[in-house]
């Protein structure tokens, strides 16, 4: 962590704050820490809300987390949500309202959902380097798996949108790439970058469907009925709109 970042964490642990348990329960950091020290947003911190742009979570983020050895790019993303979450729900409180279309109507409605009801999703135990292994179900291959980091999120993001256009982004490579550690014992990246490329789509979709059910995190998906009776599944988002609901 660069020492800016450090003294800032560690003049800011005495300024008010709450707790906020992690959802990964701190297993997939050398700290162990299971919660994190997590100010209140603030008069000041409406700058960076209402300054909009792409980068206010990040922003939020690095003046919000009162702790000197966490460093935010390192986080798992599912945690950064939760601290998010955290950050609106004491700010603006739980409910969020959503703007939705009935499938059966064809028509809009407005409904709201609590964020301080999402449970956290119940997975698979990782092993003691914070990998999952796990066996494909086409190949056979064993593989270890690691969710990604926030920074590692950022990364694949900032690579695709920088992707020549007339192309076709490498959205599923590029992210099994950081997610595959090691396959059958191999851990040269160029040989996994192979492995991956001629990997069949069975293989792939097996990964993406493991990680989305064991990567520690808060479940964002409600089920909300519509006005004609049906039901219909949302995920909370958290676009620019998730900090600014009274902007």
């Amino acid at each position: 962590m660069d020492t800016q970042s450090r003294d800032y964490g560690q003049q800011n642990l005495t300024l008010p704050h709450d707790v906020v348990p992690l959802p990964s329960g701190g297993i997939f950091y050398k700290n162990k820490k299971q919660s994190v020290k997590v100010g209140y947003l603030t008069a000041m911190d409406e700058n960076i809300i209402l300054g909009g742009g792409n980068d206010i979570a990040s922003n939020l983020l690095r003046n919000k987390i009162y702790e000197p050895d966490f460093k935010i790019d390192d986080m798992l993303e599912g945690d950064v949500e939760a601290i998010l979450i955290f950050l609106r729900n004491t700010s603006f409180g739980p409910e969020m309202n959503l703007n939705l279309t009935d499938p059966t109507t064809k028509k809009e409605f407005k409904a709201t959902v609590l964020l301080d009801q999402l449970s956290i999703i119940k997975g698979m135990n990782p092993n003691s380097d914070g990998t999952f292994t796990v066996s494909l179900p086409k190949t056979q291959s064993t593989v270890k798996l690691k969710p990604l980091t926030y920074g590692e999120i950022t990364q694949l993001s900032e690579a695709l949108e920088l992707y020549p256009q007339g192309r076709v982004a490498p959205k599923v490579t590029l992210r099994l790439q950081k997610e595959i550690v090691e396959i059958d014992g191999m851990t040269d990246l160029g040989q996994i970058a192979k492995f991956i490329e001629q990997m069949p789509i069975a293989d792939s979709k097996f990964i993406r469907k493991f990680m989305n059910e064991n990567e520690p995190r808060l479940d964002l998906k409600k089920t909300i009925q519509t006005p004609s009776g049906e039901k219909l599944t949302v995920n909370v988002g958290f676009g620019v709109d998730f900090f600014r609901p009274f902007f």
